[in-house]
């Protein structure tokens, strides 16, 4: 197996440095974002020898046929099976994390369409045998009844989804969550599905349970990027991952 992984860029590339991806055989594992440039890097990797340059400057050019202008530095390394296990875990321990509270068909939808994405997901419910029984590799299921009372063991950084089954576990969870955010402010995005009449009532609630304005405000309802009008599980899951992805950089 050979680890090709991107050491240095200048200018417009398609992956940035720290990128890998592992030439097995046949089979490929990651990407350096596709193209030529990937095709030659694949087709080096293949017969990379004792005596092979263990790096490579490729410029995305004419010579390439590509034209993005950039540079890649690339290099070249000979691994093992565990060495490619290591390189995995550290690739999952580095996607940002989500608790997800609710398995109904929004829950499930979002779960899906998050396993590809740079995230891991814990997913909380109060209601036994929810959970399908197989779920993707970065997801793990969490039975909690009370359901607010998994907040407090959340993952420091995790955005929050809640879409319980019922408004009034919903509105737990988010008291739950808005309490440690003025205890330790550190979950950075507390999202709630529903209307702006549910939020509205909501936040009546709340206040008379002493939240702030200023406090309420970290509380994004509805959820999901504006301008997709679908109610569709499938489609509204579309919409809370690229909010999600939109925010990537700043969790």
């Amino acid at each position: 197996m050979i680890l090709v992984t991107v050491t240095k860029t200048k200018g417009s590339v398609p992956r940035e440095a720290g990128t890998w991806m592992v030439i097995a055989g046949d089979g490929i594992i990651g990407t350096l974002g596709g193209g030529n440039v990937e095709f030659q890097a694949i087709s080096y990797a293949k017969n990379f020898g004792d005596t092979s340059e263990k790096t490579k400057r490729f410029a995305l050019g004419p010579s390439l046929g590509q034209c993005c202008g950039g540079v890649m530095d690339l290099s070249f390394e000979r691994i093992n099976e565990s060495q490619l296990t290591l390189l995995q875990a550290n690739l999952d321990m580095a996607c940002k994390p989500i608790a997800l509270f609710g398995g109904g068909h929004v829950g499930r939808a979002i779960v899906n369409v998050l396993a590809p994405l740079p995230y891991r997901v814990t997913w909380v419910d109060s209601r036994d045998e929810i959970f399908p029984s197989d779920v993707p590799p970065k997801v793990v299921c969490e039975h909690s009844d009370p359901v607010q009372s998994a907040v407090a063991s959340l993952a420091s950084g995790s955005a929050v989804l809640i879409m319980s089954f019922s408004h009034a576990e919903d509105l737990e969870i988010v008291q739950q969550c808005l309490k440690r955010y003025r205890e330790q402010n550190d979950l950075p995005f507390i999202g709630l599905i529903g209307s702006k009449t549910k939020w509205a009532t909501f936040k009546n609630r709340l206040r008379e349970r002493g939240f702030t304005d200023a406090e309420l405000a970290q509380v994004t309802c509805p959820i999901g990027v504006s301008g997709i009008s679908g109610k569709e599980p499938e489609v509204i899951a579309v919409a809370v991952a690229a909010q999600l992805l939109q925010k990537l950089y700043t969790l």
